[in-house]
């Protein structure tokens, strides 16, 4: 095995139907073992030489059968250290928020990330019909997703931080509302807001739990944050704010000790919030790949016309 490679990662023969043959790195096969390919190889120069993949089950699995005649593959599943050019994660919106979560932010690796559709859900994703992927690796185009920070205090003194994709959500813990006091930039902006609780989420995650409670979708480029009350009880008609995107959001929690609240930033939650602060981190952000005839801003609109 060669040096410096991840044990998981191990060097294959590709033959291809012309009896062409090419080395791969993969963690497909054995070391050293020969794979004979059902297609003939790529004569132009691929944009990637490493690819590697996540898949929500074995089915999903199978959609990236065909890039081992096109690139070294590396499953992350198997070898997570494995440097690779590009991330293609198959499965749901769930999946790939978890995926990206995983495999991109929490590593901090910088790759690209391309995602197929195999589940219900699939905003953040792309259709791809079986054979096409390669196809679709190489025609698409990257967009730049700001992340969001939060920093949060617990009633015990213990401080949590994370970064979301999508949104960081407060929520009340009880049968008791939610009491909160909003600042805005260091200015009290609402008093007390009683409420379920309140989301701050990003242009890419207004889609998503934002739009369910009520708040506006956001053209992806708007440079805005938006603030959405979650069933706002007082004031009643409140039901959010949108900011720009450099804002810092601080949450006060009125009572903590028997008006209890979690906060969530996607799906990583912390309990018996005390304080939090909120805002789009220009340090840190991911890039996602799309098809060019559907892009993010073209999705955005479409979502605001469905039924």
């Amino acid at each position: 095995m060669k040096k410096g490679i991840h044990p998981e990662v191990h060097p294959i023969t590709v033959i291809f139907t012309n009896g062409e043959q090419r080395e791969m790195l993969s963690t497909y096969g054995k070391p050293d073992e020969m794979v004979k390919s059902a297609v003939l190889p790529v004569r132009s120069g691929c944009k990637y030489q490493t690819v590697g993949y996540v898949a929500a089950g074995p089915a999903e699995r199978d959609r990236v059968s065909c890039l081992h005649s096109f690139y070294g593959v590396v499953s992350l599943a198997d070898a997570p250290d494995s440097a690779v050019d590009l991330l293609v994660v198959v499965g749901g919106d769930g999946f790939m928020l978890h995926s990206l979560h995983n495999y991109v932010v929490g590593p901090g690796r910088s790759v690209p990330v391309y995602g197929v559709k195999h589940g219900s859900v699939g905003f953040l994703l792309n259709h791809c019909v079986d054979g096409s992927l390669p196809h679709k690796l190489e025609n698409a185009v990257a967009t730049e997703l700001p992340l969001l920070r939060m920093e949060a205090k617990d009633v015990y003194g213990c401080t949590h931080s994370a970064i979301a994709v999508n949104e960081v959500s407060l929520f009340r813990g009880t049968h008791q509302a939610a009491k909160l006091r909003i600042k805005i930039n260091g200015k009290v902006a609402m008093g007390e807001l009683v409420s379920d609780g309140v989301i701050v989420s990003s242009p890419a995650g207004s889609t998503a739990y934002n739009f369910s409670a009520g708040g506006p979708i956001l053209p992806f480029n708007s440079n805005i944050v938006c603030l959405t009350a979650i069933n706002s009880f007082r004031p009643r008609r409140w039901r959010g704010a949108l900011l720009p995107n450099d804002s810092l959001v601080e949450v006060e929690v009125l009572a903590p000790e028997t008006r209890c609240v979690s906060a969530v930033a996607d799906y990583t939650e912390f309990r018996n919030i005390s304080s939090i602060k909120i805002k789009q981190d220009s340090s840190t952000k991911i890039v996602l790949m799309f098809d060019p005839e559907h892009g993010l801003e073209e999705r955005t609109i479409a979502e605001q016309f469905l039924a």
